[in-house]
């Protein structure tokens, strides 16, 4: 007898840990999702960091932050049309609310793209979306034509401080050419501007001679142009950074 109801108890667990195993199957059995693409007026070619991001959110609410049920991020985007799918709990749609999908394309945490319009959807009927996202005009903009065709005069060098005399400028052109007149000699660069970004390189300059101050105010200068990561234009003020933000040039707007 004992016997018999060891094997009942051994033999009858097996069904319960089998059970066991297959509850997060019936979970992920129970997810819908909602599919579409993404598109922009314009079809302006993408960067290759470009990063897409589409959320599925309940709107019901005007004076409140919308509730993301759903989202997804695509990197990288690729190129317009980019299709989209978002899995999300059928449960946390509820009768009498209203639910839409916004979407932004993103480059370097810079919105690009985005939804300018509610995009309204029943989640729970199939239906393919397709949205289209407006652009947005980068906050670096006006800095970019502030930038261009501007004669600066050098304030501040990384290393050497306080620049007053001799004076000393810089230039760039939209054509990606730099330069200007060093505390001693001409010299001149390439640049490359991405919204905030700048890299300057291929240095080079006049040969003349000067006082071993003015040389040393020089080199810095030209050492901390090959150091440029970004810049920003503030109140007539340019001031470039390196990769660490850290401050290493300042000018200030030729009259």
């Amino acid at each position: 007898m004992l016997d018999r109801i060891a094997e009942f108890f051994i033999f009858g667990l097996v069904p319960l840990v089998v059970g066991v195993l297959v509850v997060p199957e019936l979970t992920s059995a129970t997810e819908k999702t909602i599919a579409g693409e993404v598109t922009d007026r314009e079809r302006i070619a993408l960067p290759p960091n470009a990063v897409l991001s589409v959320e599925l959110a309940d709107v019901s609410l005007a004076d409140a932050p919308a509730t993301i049920i759903g989202q997804r991020k695509i990197v990288p985007a690729g190129q317009v049309p980019i299709k989209f799918e978002i899995a999300f709990d059928p449960k946390a749609v509820l009768p009498g609310r209203t639910y839409a999908l916004q979407a932004r394309i993103t480059v370097d945490d810079r919105l690009l793209f985005v939804t300018d319009t509610r995009h309204q959807v029943d989640p729970l009927d199939n239906k393919a979306q397709t949205l289209v996202l407006k652009i947005v005009a980068p906050a670096t903009e006006p800095d970019a034509v502030a930038l261009y065709g501007q004669s600066w005069l050098v304030e501040y060098i990384d290393g050497i401080g306080a620049i007053a005399e001799p004076q000393a400028t810089f230039r760039i052109s939209e054509a990606g050419k730099a330069g200007g007149k060093g505390p001693c000699n001409t010299y001149f660069a390439t640049a490359t501007v991405e919204g905030n970004r700048i890299a300057i390189g291929d240095i080079g300059s006049t040969r003349m001679a000067c006082a071993p101050d003015v040389m040393a105010e020089e080199k810095a200068l030209f050492d901390a142009l090959t150091k440029a990561a970004s810049y920003r234009i503030d109140a007539g003020k340019l001031t470039i950074a390196d990769k660490d933000s850290r401050e290493i040039l300042r000018f200030s707007a030729a009259s």
